[in-house]
């Protein structure tokens, strides 16, 4: 091999190389940054890029796809001295790739440290109720200030989530005994106001008893009492001898209501019944119409106290 070919093949090595220093070949989802004697000039974008060999370089290479940045777990103490754990993730975007390459060193760590310090921050102005209780608040007051502290780095921040808030263990069944006596004295209340409800109940219930009972009372009072007018009104063209049978009447039929009891084998009739046969003959004479012929009159009723023969052995 002689000089000129040697000149030759070093030549085309260098243009080889001359081209594949001044094309660059950039993936989708990420920036590059170009560099001119150390300083950024301009970026490039996803597919190929050419830039001038041996002069530009490429600076920095970026993820502009979302990203998720995990939290590492951390004690945190709340404003009424109570410690928990608390880890988290955060979402971030890098909207200015130039910014992000060179406004801030190390960007992860330094977002992971900026995430950390206002955990502590915002937890520590709560109390423990509060920091249990209020994820979503926690949330976000952590998002509006880590994205507003990041946008002057290229990076905008969506979302920052709290994975885990875990108070210590002796903390944990305090507690669960403080909501096991809550349940109970909420059952104990809820027993109580149903014995008072059923109590109400059952007084109402006997009151409007005692309401209907007095009405139906009332109700049987009008009833006799307009009975006994009704009566008293129709015996008052016919005298003592229309009430007399009215009466006889119901001696008649309480006498036969009791002789008709199939549990009564002995019957016991008071002397007074001597009088009813005298009722009943008066009320005859008094349905007899005018001019009529008499009622057949059965034999003498003895007086009371004595016995057919009118022995002196029969007297009362």
């Amino acid at each position: 091999m002689n000089g000129t070919e040697i000149v030759l093949l070093v030549l085309l090595l260098l243009a080889v190389l001359t081209v594949s220093q001044g094309i660059r070949t950039v993936p989708q989802g990420e920036v590059w940054t170009v560099e001119r004697f150390g300083a950024f000039t301009r970026l490039l974008q996803p597919g190929l890029n050419l830039v001038i060999p041996f002069i530009d370089k490429v600076g920095r290479k970026l993820n502009v796809q979302e990203v998720v940045l995990d939290i590492p777990e951390q004690s945190v103490i709340t404003r009424d001295n109570a410690s928990v754990l608390v880890d988290g993730i955060v979402y971030y975007r890098v909207m200015d790739p130039a910014k992000a390459a060179y406004a801030v060193q190390r960007m992860e760590q330094a977002l992971t440290a900026l995430a950390m310090t206002n955990i502590r921050a915002v937890i520590g102005e709560m109390d423990l109720d509060q920091t249990l209780s209020s994820r979503e608040r926690i949330n976000s007051s952590l998002l509006v200030i880590i994205d507003g502290a990041t946008d002057p780095w290229g990076i905008k921040v969506s979302r920052v989530e709290l994975r885990k808030v875990e108070p210590p263990e002796n903390l944990v069944r305090a507690m669960n005994l403080q909501m096991t006596a809550e349940r109970e004295r909420r059952a104990t209340v809820m027993r109580a106001e149903g014995d008072k409800q059923a109590l109400i109940l059952a007084a109402e219930g006997r009151q409007e008893a005692a309401q209907r009972d007095a009405a139906a009372r009332e109700r049987l009072a009008e009833a006799e009492a307009a009975a006994t007018r009704m009566v008293s009104e129709a015996a008052a063209g016919a005298g003592e001898a229309a009430l007399r049978y009215f009466i006889a009447d119901k001696y008649v039929k309480a006498f036969e209501a009791l002789a008709g009891n199939p549990s009564s084998k002995l019957v016991v009739v008071p002397m007074e019944s001597a009088a009813l046969a005298g009722g009943v003959v008066q009320a005859l004479e008094l349905l007899r119409p005018p001019g009529g012929p008499r009622p057949p009159t059965g034999p003498a009723v003895p007086p009371a106290g004595t016995l057919p023969g009118g022995g002196p052995w029969n007297q009362g």
